[in-house]
């Protein structure tokens, strides 16, 4: 790590992690009441056999009973885990920071249903049924039909559409989008637009090498990939290098065999959807789309503690387009920071400029004025959590060394 970067770490004042055990907190339902239903969705989702069910049900009791217990002794990846929980393991879920501990349960729960062992679950996604059933959905044809009304869209609203589209995800569909873009509705529901920003960067940076870090699968993967295809396209990126995880991980986050479900999808659709499909197609065959699943995406830890061949992987971009909550928490440390600190102070760290596209479904915040603040709250609504408000913010980053290699 660089001596700058060190600097603007050490200048940054640490924050307290978010925890569970907060009375009334988000952390704390999404232990007490999201983890012990998403259990249940696993279990009947396939019909898994007897041993399978009956470590479901062991995970079950350990998250009823709020114990983490540890990983089996034959985990390829136990040493690691008993590493990172050192001074967690055996302790309370809620008692852990959120981050941390909810990664912990969904590595348990791969474990649980056989992901990683050598039996027939091997390889076999828990959510795979879930994320398949959203992508042959009807909504999706519908969504991917509103691509064609950007035909009637300027050029300036035909991007301010994509990147709309690919900001809110699957909490509102491309036509939404296209409609808010054309009836400049842009401000609804976001509380930081940094927009002017990331607008900035790719013409300064045209034609830029671009480290697209997805999220979800799906739907919110459908307007990435289009995103994608629009920077390629219009001569904003040289190459987009895809990141997604390298295993399942959370309820919905993509994977390789996503990303390709996703290309499937486009490519068999009719109209602009479809030329998109095409277009990222031959994209992924010539190497301008390239996806990447480095082993860090799954781990508990913040972007702040990244290895170094994955920090220069960022660093060799010109510019990282970081999607959804979950980056979003592991970009700012999931914690409990004043939200005016600015988002530029949070990621001092970061090897390069760095954009979030964030829809609000936790706690984690920075980077918001204290006015607006006051007048969201006096609202009465969550909206950091319930997915009704997004975010655009970035950073122009360090100043920017030389980025022959490696590739991103």
């Amino acid at each position: 790590m660089s001596q700058d970067l060190d600097d603007a770490r050490d200048e940054t004042p640490v924050a307290a992690p978010i925890l569970g055990n907060v009375p009334g907190s988000y952390a704390l339902s999404v232990f007490r009441e999201r983890h012990p239903v998403l259990i249940k969705q696993v279990r009947e989702a396939l019909p898994y056999t007897p041993d399978r069910r009956r470590a479901l049900d062991r995970l079950l009791g350990e998250v009823e009973r709020d114990v983490m217990e540890p990983l089996e002794p034959s985990a390829h990846d136990g040493a690691a885990w008993a590493e990172w929980g050192r001074g967690k393991i055996g302790g309370r879920w809620v008692d852990a920071p959120f981050l941390w501990a909810e990664s912990y349960f969904y590595r348990k729960l791969l474990e649980a249903t056989g992901y990683f062992g050598d039996g027939p679950w091997r390889g076999v996604d828990p959510f795979g049924p879930l994320k398949q059933a959203e992508l042959d959905g009807p909504d999706v044809d519908g969504e991917l039909a509103a691509l064609d009304e950007t035909a009637a869209l300027s050029p300036d609203e035909r991007a301010e559409a994509l990147l709309l589209g690919s900001l809110w995800g699957n909490r509102a569909d491309l036509s939404h989008a296209v409609t808010a873009a054309g009836g400049h509705k842009r401000a609804e529901g976001l509380v930081v637009d940094d927009g002017p920003l990331l607008r900035a960067l790719l013409g300064d940076l045209a034609p830029a090498r671009i480290c697209l870090v997805a999220d979800n699968a799906g739907r919110e993967l459908l307007p990435d990939l289009v995103l994608a295809d629009h920077l390629l396209a219009h001569g904003l990126a040289s190459e987009v290098a895809l990141h997604v995880k390298p295993a399942p991980y959370f309820v919905s986050d993509a994977t390789p065999s996503d990303v390709l479900a996703c290309l499937r999808r486009l490519a068999a659709a009719p109209g602009r959807a479809g030329e998109a499909g095409a277009r990222l197609w031959a994209a992924t065959e010539d190497g301008r789309l390239t996806p990447r699943a480095h082993p860090f995406a799954c781990a508990p830890l913040p972007y702040a503690d990244m290895p170094d061949d994955l920090r220069g992987e960022f660093a060799a971009a010109n510019l990282t387009i970081m999607k959804g909550d979950l980056n979003y928490r592991r970009l700012t440390g999931d914690r409990m920071w004043p939200p005016a600190t600015p988002f530029a102070e949070v990621t001092g760290y970061f090897p390069g400029p760095v954009v979030a596209l964030r829809t609000l479904k936790s706690d984690a915040l920075v980077g918001v004025p204290e006015r607006t603040m006051a007048e969201l709250d006096a609202t009465g609504r969550s909206w950091r959590t319930s997915g009704t408000h997004a975010m655009i913010q970035g950073s122009r980053g360090l100043p920017l060394i030389a980025r022959a290699s490696p590739r991103c």
